[in-house]
């Protein structure tokens, strides 16, 4: 550490500081894999959620997910501090040292693992590391390398869901938990394509290769946006046909995949910031209202 970064860290408040690693946590983030999560326990459960390992469930995944975001962070410092979105993460702007940051969010990681192993089941540890070891060492590292990444990186901001019905049922066979992954799985690719349209310049910058990079006209990130989210529908239907879900379920589901495509066509047709931005907080509003869907269906 030189003595620059000593005078960034130890001129600041303990709030400051605690703010920080807060941050580095990615707690949007996190907070969306929890309630992912919760959606995979609660169905994986089948009216008979048992909220003592449900507290667990959750400590365990805060835990795991937090740390992984954290360690992201860590690996990527460098390249972030070359992004306009990311240069003032605590990493990249040094109010977090590197050394500090890597003990923190591994210790988050492994402690969240052991967590789950031992107090849920091994089945749900065993999806969780799967998660983080998919996140951090193939995708992280593939976003500097391909534009298939966005596929790597699908897998597992799509497992949560899984992890949550795996620690509900011990098993990861229930095609129940699958058709949740896919929905998060074709849900991100519109969302992803989005953020990576309206900032690709930052992107290309900092050597990430994200598919806007060999497709200056924006056909191709227009068409996979738009293809993920007219895959939403037939797993909508999917999860009320197989008895999943109920007709409530299924009726939001299918509006909500409506008014998302409806932003994905808008896109398509003109692929500029303003129309991408529009698909991305669509994105933003789908996730959460489906998982709504679910809960409230769940009531009647």
């Amino acid at each position: 550490m030189n003595s620059a970064q000593d005078n960034i860290i130890s001129n600041r408040s303990l709030s400051a500081v605690i703010k920080d690693y807060y941050q580095l946590t990615k707690p949007g983030i996190t907070f969306a894999v929890l309630i992912s999560m919760l959606v995979g326990f609660v169905l994986g459960s089948a009216g008979t959620i048992n909220f003592v390992l449900m507290i667990h469930v959750i400590v365990g995944t805060y835990l795991i997910s937090a740390g992984t975001g954290a360690h992201n962070q860590f690996i990527e410092r460098r390249l972030d501090g070359l992004m306009n979105r990311t240069k003032e993460r605590p990493l990249p702007s040094q109010r977090i040292s590197a050394r500090n940051g890597s003990i923190f969010s591994l210790t988050l990681i492994f402690t969240g693992l052991t967590y789950l192993a031992l107090l849920v089941n091994p089945v749900a540890a065993l999806v969780s590391f799967a998660t983080t070891f998919i996140y951090l060492a193939a995708y992280t590292p593939m976003k500097r390398i391909s534009a298939t990444n966005i596929i790597i990186g699908d897998i597992p901001g799509a497992l949560p869901p899984v992890g949550g019905w795996a620690a509900a049922t011990g098993n990861i066979l229930d095609p129940g938990m699958w058709l949740l992954f896919g929905i998060v799985f074709f849900w991100q690719v519109p969302h992803v394509m989005a953020i990576a349209w309206m900032c690709k310049n930052d992107y290309e910058g900092a050597g990430f290769k994200m598919l806007p990079k060999n497709d200056s006209k924006g056909i191709k990130t227009a068409f996979y946006a738009l293809l993920s989210t007219v895959l939403l529908f037939p797993v909508t239907i999917l999860l009320y046909t197989m008895n999943f879900s109920g007709l409530f379920f299924l009726i939001t589901g299918l509006v909500l995949a409506v008014f998302f495509l409806v932003y994905g066509i808008r896109f398509a047709k003109d692929r500029t910031p303003q129309n991408a931005r529009k698909l991305m907080f669509a994105s933003i509003a789908y996730l959460p209202l489906i998982w709504v869907a679910v809960f409230v269906d769940m009531l009647f």
